[in-house]
């Protein structure tokens, strides 16, 4: 009886010994499941926090401008006084590596008092020189606005559409029939591919004269 009660013993004390290995097992169990859900809840977080940053970096880039002015808007009058062609300057806005000035990437649309010119950019070009006489020599040969329209000049570019930190642009705009006379507003409108739209509003100064540039500020 007292061999059978030791036994016994023996038997109970190893079952407690296994139950207790399992429990252990089922805890380290329970602390790996416990750190991989950790780990993907923080995954998430980080996951989140990144796109999160992203949606706020776009929407602050389609917030703002792609071009900014860098200099003073110019007209040149025709032989009747009236501005036929202005010349704006841009560079690209701060913070903006390049942007491409491509004919199917850029609206350009003319708001005059008599008159709306939508959507009348025609392309950019090559410009050697920032001398405005020759630029709009080099723009009444351009193919597209010898009669109405716009295009961009780039100088000190590297031959192709896209305007880069470096670089200057310079929008030229022929009016056509579509002339701006004294004290009467113009309002120009650059939409491009990335950005909110470049709006320059000017107005003609008085006493205008013939065949000159004249400074739009």
């Amino acid at each position: 009886m007292v061999v059978k009660n030791m036994v016994l013993k023996r038997l109970f004390r190893n079952r407690r010994g296994i139950v207790g290995v399992e429990a252990a097992i089922v805890l380290i169990a329970f602390i790996i499941i416990a750190a991989a859900l950790s780990y993907v809840v923080i995954n998430m977080g980080f996951y989140t926090t990144q796109k999160t940053k992203e949606t706020m970096q776009t929407g602050l880039e389609e917030s703002t401008a792609a071009l900014q002015l860098d200099g003073v808007v110019t007209g040149k009058t025709d032989g009747n006084k009236k501005i036929q062609y202005v010349i704006i300057p841009v560079k690209l806005s701060t913070g903006k590596t390049s942007i491409d000035l491509n004919k199917s990437a850029v609206v350009v649309s003319v708001y005059l008092p008599d008159d709306t010119l939508l959507n009348i950019y025609n392309g950019v070009n090559s410009t050697e020189t920032v001398d405005l006489d020759h630029i709009l020599i080099d723009a009444k040969n351009f193919t597209g606005i010898q009669n109405q329209g716009a295009m961009f000049a780039l100088y000190n570019d590297d031959k192709d559409s896209v305007l880069e930190a470096n670089e200057k642009a310079f929008l030229l705009i022929n009016l056509g029939s579509g002339t701006i006379s004294d004290y009467q507003t113009v309002k120009i409108e650059v939409r491009t591919a990335k950005g909110t739209a470049l709006t320059v509003v000017r107005t003609a100064p008085g006493g205008m004269p013939s065949n000159s540039f004249v400074d739009l500020g």
